[in-house]
């Protein structure tokens, strides 16, 4: 256990590790002079060159590289020249818990109403209502979340106004606030999500019972509750963490468009921002936050697995 552990965090390392250089390799590459957008329209070149020295990107790639890596591990991501902020405070102690609040109410939100809406789809299979949770669940994969969340800012923020259209209240300041303020973006996102997990539960489950383990406990006399609930639904938690570890990266690229949408400041509107003002260093720190929510997340959704099924456990 503790050398598969080892391994896979070495593993996460060395991705992580690539991911950092492509993506400083990709951003140099990237169209525009963050240098000429620092200085304005009017500038001389002796003023850009010594910008360009102060900022070593008159440096080799590979200088350039480890000069950034070793201030970013250190907290040092430099600083916004549009808005004139500290990047690791701005990414990590303001946009960050913003997207993880979202992620995580919408991943909420998604298990459990997918959850038991799978379940009943199975226990009520070929009937009306097994029909109509696979429309819901086809409609919700297909149906683009940006849209989903003006309508429901028309719907329930315009027409009814039972809900804020936009804003951030942080639920740690502001409990119920907070609360009030992430309903609708929570749903937005997590839509596709609850769709998914409803076709994943339903597939799954149906499998699961007929397996002769599930028999054997109808014959026991257990309560049919407890057979669909104890025994059957517990067999579908293992597919079930994988589909939603694989599934991270869709919910990270859905924020930005939530975010944008709802106007929340979190990492997605940040790295919009960064892009159209051409700050590659946001964007960088943009890219390596998300790359190393999603890395981990899929880290500790493997390092869970002989958790889940002790038989992985006994084998390694």
């Amino acid at each position: 256990m503790l050398l598969h552990a080892l391994a896979r965090i070495g593993q996460t390392l060395a991705v992580l590790f690539v991911v950092s250089v492509a993506s400083f390799g990709l951003l140099k590459l990237a169209p525009g002079d963050p240098v000429q957008i620092m200085l304005g329209s009017e500038y001389s070149p002796e003023a850009y060159e010594s910008l360009v020295a102060e900022m070593g990107l008159d440096q080799p790639f590979l200088v350039q590289y480890a000069h950034w890596a070793l201030n970013f591990v250190q907290g040092d991501w430099g600083t916004s020249f549009v808005a004139h902020t500290d990047i690791f405070t701005h990414a990590f102690k303001e946009a960050l818990p913003v997207t993880l609040t979202l992620a995580s109410f919408s991943l909420a939100f998604a298990i459990l109403i997918g959850v038991p809406l799978g379940v009943l789809s199975a226990v009520k299979k070929d009937t009306a209502f097994d029909a109509g949770a696979a429309v819901f669940a086809l409609t919700g994969t297909a149906f683009p979340s940006f849209l989903l969340g003006i309508l429901l800012i028309w719907f329930f923020g315009v027409k009814l106004g039972l809900f804020p259209v936009m804003g951030y209240v942080s639920p740690w300041q502001d409990f119920w606030t907070g609360i009030y303020h992430i309903i609708l973006p929570s749903l937005t996102l997590s839509t596709y999500f609850i769709a998914m997990i409803t076709r994943l539960t339903r597939a799954t489950l149906i499998e699961v019972l007929e397996q002769p383990y599930i028999a054997a406990a109808r014959a026991r006399g257990e309560p049919n509750w407890r057979v669909i609930w104890v025994h059957g639904v517990r067999n579908i938690a293992m597919p079930l963490v994988t589909i939603l570890g694989l599934q991270l990266g869709v919910l990270l690229q859905g924020t930005v468009l939530t975010e944008t949408v709802f106007n929340l400041p979190g990492i997605g509107q940040m790295l919009t921002s960064a892009v159209l003002g051409r700050e590659y260093a946001v964007v960088q720190a943009g890219v390596m936050m998300t790359a190393t929510l999603f890395i981990g997340v899929n880290l500790l959704v493997d390092l869970s697995y002989p958790l889940l099924d002790p038989r992985l456990r006994d084998r390694k």
